[in-house]
């Protein structure tokens, strides 16, 4: 097959798990013999632009490129410069052919692309992965309001209240727009049941949604610590934010130093685009936690060796996660995870068999997990004998082909019955 991969964005250049993702998919089913491009998404905030063309090499792969997408409106989800990069996308499109085109993300790339691809390419089947909730929430596709509550699905007047710039129009606007462009995409993952469910109830049709999980890529394993007494280290791996649970995790830790509960906390990740004040807090709230460490950003070269010095990995999100790359990783790595009991993370980590669920925001449970992991006796052994090993990428490629095959055979016979 011909398969034509779209990213808002590509791992060289930021490292989300999204971006990760969809290139590791598009590579492993390259292995698999199928030909196709990677097409990412790009702005100034990751490479200076280029006079010329839109597209730009990226590395030594020939198959895969960057798309300049500087004017895209995040509340609609949409690509403004229909006059520039569309016609140049739509000559790609034409030059290109492919027999599948798959979406990862309408970020910067902006959702007219679809009408667009079904206009250029009738024949091609249209897959988009649903990696979080944007189409449902325009406060950054987060599903949580801006006063800290978690939001169960989106209205005019409650999404007004987060973003009182806005009117009621506009929101229902967006709605409209994207449902139309949505309807033209004939077949749709998501990597979790829990976010296939949000979307169902926001109105996509059940049967046009799979249930895939992400693959990962294999590795060896990590070593543990030998005979150690307690399993005290913890260790957090993601972007230091407000809804990834940073801050939460420091406060957990704080609790546990001033009861003197001995354990240690490595916080990895990047801080990239996070306002002042937020900064301020969280140094606050690092300065006040003795046995916490922010060691700063890794790539997934280093995974390995950080995940080597953890017992535990936390992820103490704030947000409905929906198949988070990190837990994946912990259990590749035979390391149980404590984790927010909310959205995709209480789907793949089960309470009290590969790890431990807590309530969301809340620091004292966290502390309390914290401190049962640690301190109970046989706990660690129990835990890290109940991982299941996650899905690996070959599995995941082949997975998404066969998918593919179908989409294609169906839209076959639909053509042949036409023409009968």
């Amino acid at each position: 097959m011909n398969i034509l991969v779209l990213c808002h964005g590509h791992p060289a250049l930021q490292a989300g798990g999204t971006e990760i993702a969809a290139h590791a998919l598009f590579r492993a089913m390259r292995n698999e013999g199928h030909q196709g491009l990677f097409v990412a998404g790009v702005s100034g905030l990751h490479r200076p632009a280029s006079p010329g063309t839109p597209f730009q090499a990226i590395g030594d792969a020939a198959d895969e490129v960057l798309m300049r997408t500087e004017a895209f409106d995040r509340f609609f989800l949409s690509q403004t410069d229909l006059h520039g990069i569309g016609l140049e996308f739509a000559r790609l499109l034409e030059e290109q052919r492919p027999d599948i085109v798959h979406i990862h993300h309408p970020l910067l790339i902006g959702v007219e692309t679809i009408h667009l691809i079904r206009r250029i390419l009738p024949a091609a089947r249209i897959v988009m992965t649903l990696h979080d909730y944007y189409a449902i929430c325009a406060h950054e596709g987060l599903m949580r309001t801006t006063d800290g509550r978690l939001c169960h699905g989106a209205s005019p007047d409650a999404c007004r209240r987060c973003l009182p710039d806005r009117s009621a129009t506009d929101f229902r606007l967006r709605e409209l727009h994207l449902r139309a462009m949505y309807r033209l995409v004939d077949h749709f993952v998501a990597p979790s049941r829990f976010l296939a469910d949000r979307y169902v109830a926001w109105g996509l049709p059940a049967e046009a949604i799979t249930v895939l999980p992400n693959g990962l890529a294999e590795s060896a394993p990590a070593a543990h610590r030998k005979a150690a007494r307690r399993r005290d280290r913890f260790a957090f791996f993601g972007h230091i934010n407000a809804f990834k649970g940073a801050t939460v995790a420091l406060g957990a830790s704080a609790l546990l130093s001033r009861e003197g509960v001995t354990h240690s906390l490595a916080l990895h990740g990047g801080s990239d685009y996070q306002t002042e004040a937020f900064m301020t807090r969280f140094a606050v709230l690092l300065e006040a936690a003795p046995d916490a460490r922010h060691t700063g950003g890794y790539g997934p070269a280093a995974m390995p060796s950080l995940i080597a010095e953890a017992d535990w990995v936390v992820m103490p999100s704030v947000w409905w996660e929906n198949a988070p790359l990190v837990i994946q990783e912990a259990f590749q790595h035979g390391r149980p995870v404590i984790a927010s009991g909310i959205g995709g993370m209480a789907e793949m980590v089960r309470d009290g068999i590969d790890g431990l669920l807590v309530p969301p925001d809340d620091p004292a449970a966290l502390a309390a997990a914290m401190r049962r992991a640690a301190a109970e006796p046989g706990l660690w052994k129990r835990l890290v004998g109940g991982i299941r090993k996650p899905v690996t990428i070959a599995a995941a490629a082949r997975s998404h082909l066969a998918l593919y095959r179908k989409l294609m055979a169906g839209s076959m016979a639909a053509r042949q019955g036409r023409a009968a």
